[in-house]
């Protein structure tokens, strides 16, 4: 790749980009907003021009898989809020509080929830016991064919449905706020995540999704910042005035979750479910050693949190400054319907927020943001999905560790191009459904397939790998049945009366299956190989601890 390739993508940008006005779709678009696409073009100029820069440094599996190892804790810190803050937690969750108030601070707390086990539990282990990627730790002392395979599926399968998640959510919101046909700019999105992972590797996805994150923290921190300046900074006058526009059930819970069951299935499918996902935990391979894991989660958690607080205020000024004003408003459904709806959905409150603060210019950065947000997010599960087929499939199953590095990086960049068109594929089929089930499903899959195996590999010394198989996917496998019963597909997709399971959320019943039959299928299991695995604990939990033997610096 060089400077003259990197020349005409931004002049197809360009292109494509003001050529737009002749492509319709069927989302209401936005006024032409010629800052929102300078900003747009320089940050893709920018990421390509760090893609360069990084492909030259990718000489080596190491480099392209963990960029060496070379990221310091803050920096990962940096990059796994980039890559965990996706476009669902900045306009999906300001939009929940938009719509819902209080009980938008669900998601926000199931989100953040997770940190501290990944940080007294997780990263610490994985890091001492790891190479590349999750599976790694999990075969460390069982099987490796059967354990590597389970994992790696369990990672395609947590990767393909969050890239359907994200883009779907990339062309919806580039066809609002650009002027570009849906299937244009889920290309544009898949064509430039290929380009960032393919040449640049994880030194690329790294940079790129740390200065996402630093973008998105500056436009969130302004936005919060304007909102409470129009209410003296006091809490009180903008929940008060709220509560004016929309009454006083937005201050209470209920809104969107209504019993206990589907509260604590949705907190564990959240909180288990990011200790699981596969882009998030290869992030931890990526620094020195142990110490700078454990600062990566401290920094990561900091910013994550901090994040999550400045949705709930820019939902509530969503509320004060969006709800009702004419200039935000959906005229032709309001006059069908009634009510306050706003242009492009509750989704789009934060970037009509962004325009009430700022006017064109902040709307222009926002827009330019959620757009970052989104490549940070898809480049860096493409690079999981990439790495589980490559290192864990490819090298580790197929070939018995038998391969060269360049090779089993080439099979990467090929599997990366290979799911970035999968990519484009999917969410172009999937423009026109309800993909709420879909994220749903990724975070159960991962709670229930990915996280069991990987937590009892670590600390329970009579895990084998018949436990470890067959417990996981029978984890995988009811996380599934009980989404396609739930009310999501069975009532809202099938169009079925009623549904065959009551609740929207699968978790608290798949984890418990997972747990359950690993442990029931572990202790019943008295092979020889079994006897054998049990007895490599001891080793591998002082490496966890300690991180002797493993590669870089010991723990401190």
């Amino acid at each position: 790749m060089n400077l003259r390739i990197l020349f005409l993508l931004l002049t197809a940008g360009v292109a494509l980009l003001f050529g737009a006005d002749a492509i319709s779709g069927e989302v209401d678009k936005q006024p032409l907003n010629i800052s929102a696409i300078v900003m747009f073009l320089v940050f893709v100029g920018a990421t390509l021009g760090i893609t360069y820069w990084a492909a030259k440094r990718t000489k080596s599996a190491k480099d392209f898989y963990t960029a060496g190892g070379g990221i310091t804790g803050f920096q990962n810190g940096m990059a796994i809020a980039g890559d965990y803050m996706s476009a669902a937690s900045f306009l999906g969750i300001s939009g929940l509080v938009y719509m819902k108030g209080f009980d938008g601070l669900i998601y926000s707390i199931g989100f953040l929830v997770g940190w501290p086990l990944i940080l007294f539990l997780i990263a610490e282990p994985l890091r001492n016991l790891g190479k590349y990627t999750f599976a790694d730790v999990a075969s460390y002392r069982l099987s490796q064919t059967p354990i590597r395979s389970f994992a790696a599926a369990g990672s395609i399968a947590t990767v393909v449905l969050y890239l359907i998640a994200q883009m779907v959510g990339a062309g919806k919101l580039i066809e609002l706020l650009f002027g570009l046909s849906y299937e244009i700019a889920v290309i544009l999105v898949g064509v430039l995540m290929i380009l960032y992972v393919t040449f640049g590797g994880m030194l690329a996805t790294t940079w790129v999704q740390i200065i996402k994150a630093f973008l998105l923290l500056s436009g969130a921190t302004f936005m919060a910042i304007a909102v409470m300046a129009h209410y003296d900074f006091s809490f009180g006058s903008l929940f008060t005035h709220a509560v004016e526009l929309k009454g006083e059930a937005i201050m209470s819970p209920g809104g969107l979750v209504s019993d206990p069951i589907s509260a604590i299935s949705l907190a564990i499918a959240l909180m288990f479910g990011t200790a699981g996902l596969p882009h998030i935990l290869m992030r931890f391979f990526t620094v020195s050693d142990a110490k700078e894991a454990r600062k990566s989660v401290f920094y990561a958690t900091g910013f994550i949190g901090y994040f999550y607080i400045l949705t709930f205020i820019i939902g509530f000024g969503a509320i004060v400054m969006v709800f009702q004003n004419p200039a935000y408003l959906d005229m032709a459904k309001h006059a069908i319907s009634g009510g306050s709806p706003i242009l492009g959905g509750s989704n789009m409150a934060a970037v009509h927020l962004s325009h009430a603060v700022g006017g064109d210019f902040f709307l222009g950065f926002i827009s330019a943001v959620a757009f970052a947000t989104i490549l940070a997010v898809v480049s860096g599960l493409t690079l999981a999905g990439a790495s589980a087929i490559s290192h864990d499939l490819y090298a580790s199953v197929f070939k018995k560790g038998k391969v060269d590095s360049m090779k089993e990086m080439k099979v990467s960049k090929m599997a990366t191009v290979g799911l970035g068109i999968i990519a484009i594929i999917v969410g172009i089929l999937f423009e026109k459904q309800n993909i709420a089930f879909v994220v749903g499903l990724a975070f159960a899959i991962a709670a229930s397939a990915n996280f069991p195996i990987l937590f009892l590999s670590m600390y329970w010394r009579k895990l084998t790998t018949r436990g470890a198989v067959v417990g996981g996917s029978l984890g995988l496998a009811t996380a599934v049945i009980l989404v396609i019963l739930s009310p999501v597909i069975w009532v809202d997709i099938m169009g079925n009366a009623e549904a065959i399971f009551p609740y929207k959320y699968p978790a608290l019943f798949s984890v418990t299956v997972a747990f359950v039959a690993t442990w029931f299928f572990s202790i019943t299991d008295k092979s020889a190989s079994a006897q054998e695995e049990q007895a490599k604990f001891d080793a591998q939990y002082i490496r966890a601890q300690t991180g002797i033997g493993a590669d870089g610096a010991i723990s401190h």
